[in-house]
């Protein structure tokens, strides 16, 4: 689906990934990360109560995922780029100084829609860009790095937020991340953009129903878009509730951000390795599901810190899973309506999020966190399974079952 120049200019790489490492960091430097669910729970919600604002969340999402995907290919992508850290400014704003589950609300509103802006926004940017400077091939490498680089932001927030908490309170860590929210939308209008707006369409509308015919006529595109919501939602999900199983496992509140340090720690290892996780062979993405589908339940079971290593191997494996899927979707659209079907596929992990949300709630509301925990395993068994039969098909088949 792409086309490109035998020479790679090495400088126009670099300004764009070196702008794309910087917004990652800065849009995930957020000090309220670590302790955004102890400030729900002390404010007095219950555990169904902070279910129903994560579902919220991403319902909000799942409103806007599509449309502003579309819209993504119909104007300028690093405007929603930098538009999207300003609404999640104004979340967290508004979390600090009204605390209430009404501000908490409107508060995830407000991040649902900014999330929304980004989502698809960048990764087509990202790869248009690649793809016109002979560089597509190095999608998932440079995406992964991008991931490393949003997880050391939160790494470097939850060293920060213990410190802080304990200096200026919730208050203080709220200013700081309204802080970096700004920071990265200053960092948005980095980015180079050689498309034109308008380049995929006669409009958002036209772009829309363009990129859901594609999904509709063509079998390698929708086994790939998926792909991405099995892979992303169900860790996507729980990296919420870390705080609360970390705080289960009975260790003091201002501890808490320190031992996410372990758990994300193992989620940029898995980023980092997206380059050499591109070589994996065909059953390569079942077992690396498999094995760090073990990885989680058995690391939350023992309700332990110690316990935590083997969840943060868990994060790892499925970091790198998400990427890899997300670099085997981009290689399957074009440019047109990149942004769209992007978006489309983080429709299906918004909409298998907001299942994963109602159920953790359920089971969090009688049983532990580290249960819910390993509930949360059981579908990566499902997907590894699923993945293995694929790759054991397409191997009878000389190989013809394996883009699909």
């Amino acid at each position: 689906m792409t086309s490109s120049p035998t020479r790679v200019p090495a400088t126009g790489v670099r300004r764009l990934t070196a702008t794309l490492y910087g917004y990652a960091f800065l849009h995930d430097l957020v000090l309220l990360y670590p302790v955004y669910a102890l400030l729900f729970a002390d404010t007095g919600l219950s555990v169904g109560q902070i279910s129903t604002l994560f579902a919220l969340w991403s319902v909000t999402g799942l409103v806007l995922e599509v449309p502003s995907g579309a819209w993504a290919d119909a104007v300028s992508r690093r405007l929603l780029l930098g538009l999207g850290p300003l609404l999640t400014a104004a979340a967290f704003a508004l979390w600090v100084c009204v605390p209430s589950y009404g501000a908490f609300a409107l508060g995830f509103v407000l991040w649902g829609a900014g999330e929304a802006l980004v989502s698809g926004a960048q990764e087509a940017l990202v790869y248009d860009e690649l793809d016109r400077l002979g560089a597509a091939g190095r999608y998932a490498r440079v995406t992964g790095r991008a991931r490393a680089a949003g997880l050391l932001g939160v790494l470097a927030a939850m060293g920060l937020a213990g410190p802080v908490l304990d200096l200026g309170g919730y208050p203080a860590v709220g200013a700081a991340s309204v802080l970096a929210c700004l920071l990265a939308a200053a960092a948005a209008t980095r980015f180079p953009e050689h498309r034109a707006p308008g380049a995929g369409g006669d409009g958002w509308t036209a772009t829309l129903r363009g990129g859901l015919a594609r999904v509709r006529d063509d079998r390698s595109v929708r086994g790939a878009l998926l792909l991405v919501p099995a892979v992303t939602a169900v860790w996507g999900t729980l990296d919420e509730y870390t705080p609360l199983l970390v705080r289960e496992t009975g260790v003091r509140d201002e501890h808490v951000p320190y031992l996410l340090l372990l758990v994300w720690a193992g989620a940029t290892a898995g980023g980092l390795l997206a380059g050499p996780g591109e070589r994996l062979a065909a059953g390569g993405p079942a077992a690396l599901l498999a094995g760090s589908a073990l990885a989680l339940a058995a690391g939350a079971a023992t309700g332990t810190p110690a316990g935590l290593a083997l969840v943060a191997l868990a994060f790892g494996g499925f970091q790198l899973a998400t990427v890899l899927a997300d670099a085997r979707l981009q290689h399957r659209i074009d440019e047109a309506g990149r942004a769209t079907l992007t978006s489309v596929a983080g429709l299906g992990t918004g909409l298998a999020t907001v299942v994963v949300y109602g159920a953790y709630g359920v089971v969090g509301s009688v049983s532990t966190h580290g249960t819910a925990f390993v509930w949360g395993a059981v579908p990566y068994l499902v997907t590894a399974l699923l993945l293995g039969v694929r790759a054991r098909a397409g191997r009878h088949t000389g190989g013809r079952a394996a883009p699909r």
